[in-house]
């Protein structure tokens, strides 16, 4: 929930454990504790989407055991193989950074990646000021107090054998298979050429000569499971995306979604009953979908949490809901 500067500080000296989510002043404020943080202005809660930098968005956590870790370059790969047997990881990675590089190209090649509950999300800061040499995306290990731009904080918590960890996604959006399939010779966060039915051509010529609407993700087939890529923009030829493309995986525009509140509701009618313990859902979905003001699963379950620059569900991913049950 949305709660002040104040009011964080006092939690934390309580010894509370948490994860906190706002803008990266008000982070560096927060005295040492049982808590990590990361940068992002943007939240949906109880009463909608909303934009702060002057409240924090706080979950707390009841584990009795939990350790909290920072990684770097030379350790991200073992972030699984580190976590708990029966429980689950909440990592936060700062965006544009070269460990966000590093996790998007190669998590899934991680040891024990897919043995282990992963979640987490990229922090950013308000898009009206990315860029801002005094604004830069952050994440904050709470026990050291130690702020980074170039590492990522992960809180690994524990639960009891009793207990089940369920990950989950709520992805409104569906491959319209229909259209030719899409591949690309190069893996990254851009490109400039593409091959349409095998045919090479400039992706932004395809984009533009079939009126793709950027507001949807290309849906690359990865087993059978589609995993969104949002485009980001496109700059002298070349497109930016939100979330890597990979060799040898087909790709589909995806199917419109005319409205992007009534879509995520009619997708939480299906949990209506979850108590989600934590939830994180991607920027592309609350801009493009106007979600600011508005509220979402309030009649069936309500998944709040920050609004992010990438999800994380063992891999990295876009323009996608990511929530966590324990039953």
């Amino acid at each position: 929930m949305m709660k002040t500067l104040d009011e964080v500080s006092f939690l934390i000296k309580e010894g509370r454990l948490l994860h906190v989510a706002g803008n990266g002043s008000l982070l560096r404020q927060l005295p040492k504790g049982n808590w990590i943080g990361g940068s992002t202005e943007y939240f949906m809660t109880e009463e909608g989407g909303v934009v702060s930098d002057s409240l924090l968005f706080v979950t707390e956590f009841d584990n009795d055991n939990f350790t909290i870790c920072d990684y770097g370059m030379n350790n991200i790969s073992q972030v699984a193989t580190e976590a708990y047997n029966n429980g689950f990881t909440v990592l936060i990675i700062p965006l544009d950074s070269e460990l966000h590089m590093e996790y998007a190209r190669n998590s899934p090649q991680y040891e024990s990646m897919y043995l282990k509950d992963i979640v987490g999300w990229v922090s950013g800061v308000n898009i009206k000021i990315l860029g801002q040499s005094n604004h830069f995306p952050i994440v904050v290990n709470g026990i050291t107090g130690k702020v980074y731009s170039d590492r990522a904080v992960a809180l690994h918590l524990e639960v009891p054998e009793s207990q089940n960890v369920s990950v989950n996604i709520i992805n409104i959006f569906s491959p319209d298979e229909n259209a030719p399939p899409i591949e690309f010779d190069q893996e990254g966060f851009t490109a400039t050429t593409c091959r349409v039915d095998g045919k090479e051509m400039m992706f932004d010529d395809y984009i533009t000569q079939n009126n793709l609407d950027m507001k949807l993700p290309i849906i690359g087939n990865f087993f059978g499971h589609g995993i969104n890529v949002d485009i980001r923009s496109i700059e002298n030829g070349e497109v930016r995306f939100g979330a890597p493309v990979f060799t040898g995986v087909k790709y589909y525009r995806a199917k419109d979604v005319p409205d992007y509140e009534a879509a995520f509701n009619a997708s939480l009618m299906e949990c209506k009953n979850v108590q989600a313990v934590f939830s994180c859902n991607c920027l592309s979905n609350f801009m493009r979908g106007g979600l600011e003001g508005k509220k979402l699963g309030v009649k069936h379950g309500v998944l709040l949490g920050p609004v992010v620059f990438g999800e994380i569900t063992y891999q990295l991913l876009s323009q996608t809901l990511v929530y966590v049950t324990v039953e």
